[in-house]
């Protein structure tokens, strides 16, 4: 419990600072906007970078990988049928609420509550490298092609993505991993430096858009922040969990794994490409807030009940 516990505290605390220097004055909306930036051209990409290259790449291969990929697919395919038909909402505004109901916080939630609860942070490996290496890639494809006002042809999923930092990122950082190649230290100590600033980077923005951006919930629709909200802490962990045990034949430890994961909230950086894109801006970053908190007591009773 001491990992769920701090790593939701550290969240908490560097959001509030955020939250706390825009009701201050010290910020404003604009320097959210550059946060985001910096976070999505600069500093993610190094993150990427440093954080992939030492993932076994092996790890995403497993069993459990099965398990998480249905638990991606069921609500992020759940949202967009339905956000389409009841909401009219564009490709790139189902694109980010796809994302909030299934893309998961592994990074520096998921990193902590790994190692600290099941005992290993290598046991998100499968989850960050699915999310990194093939939905991250997929979902800013289709982003970057409704921004310019047309759906995405096949070139543009199997292209645009090289042409995104964050994929140029992740890209680098395999090709590290797969090889064993190490960046000379005069190269890899100010890659790791920027790419510290990724997260905290993303949490004081997200702190800064709490205080001075819409009020809770805005002009999305309630029973829409509902169906992400539940989507992503309910719908999520019940099918990697049914997946894992009844088809797979997942128990123990394994099992434990594969649902704490599929329980952790949405990933702060769903915010950052809403913001960089301007698509469902408010939508993500609400059920960020909602999944944040209600993931507490969720991981708390997976736990107990398969720990």
């Amino acid at each position: 419990m001491e990992g769920v516990i701090l790593g939701f505290a550290t969240i908490v605390a560097v959001i509030g600072v955020g939250a706390l220097v825009a009701h201050l004055g010290v910020v404003d909306l604009g320097a959210q906007q550059v946060l985001s930036r910096v976070a999505f051209f600069v500093a993610s990409p190094a993150l990427l970078v440093t954080t992939v290259a030492q993932a076994d790449v092996s790890d995403v291969l497993s069993r459990s990988l099965v398990a998480t990929v249905a638990g991606v697919a069921v609500p992020a395919a759940g949202y967009a049928a339905l956000a389409g038909w009841r909401w009219r909402r564009t490709s790139g505004e189902q694109v980010i609420g796809a994302l909030a109901s299934s893309y998961v916080n592994a990074g520096n939630l998921g990193l902590p509550v790994a190692a600290y609860v099941l005992g290993d942070a290598a046991l998100v490996a499968p989850t960050l490298l699915l999310q990194l290496l093939v939905l991250q890639p997929l979902a800013l494809a289709v982003l970057d092609a409704d921004v310019r006002g047309r759906r995405p042809s096949v070139g543009d999923v199997l292209l645009r993505p090289f042409t995104n930092p964050l994929t140029i990122g992740t890209l680098v950082g395999l090709l590290l991993s797969v090889t064993g190649w190490q960046l000379p230290p005069i190269v890899a100590d100010p890659v790791e430096l920027i790419g510290a600033m990724a997260v905290p980077g993303m949490l004081l923005a997200y702190g800064i858009a709490l205080r001075l951006g819409p009020g809770f919930g805005g002009v999305v629709p309630a029973a829409e922040l509902a169906l992400t909200s539940s989507l992503k802490l309910a719908v999520q962990p019940l099918v990697a969990y049914a997946v894992a045990h009844h088809a797979l034949g997942l128990t123990g430890h394994p099992l434990l794994a594969v649902v704490v994961c599929s329980s952790l909230p949405t990933a702060q950086n769903i915010f950052v490409h809403a913001t960089r894109y301007d698509r469902s801006t408010t939508l993500a970053r609400d059920t960020i807030l909602v999944t944040t908190i209600g993931a507490v007591p969720i991981i708390t009773l997976v736990v107990w009940l398969l720990g």
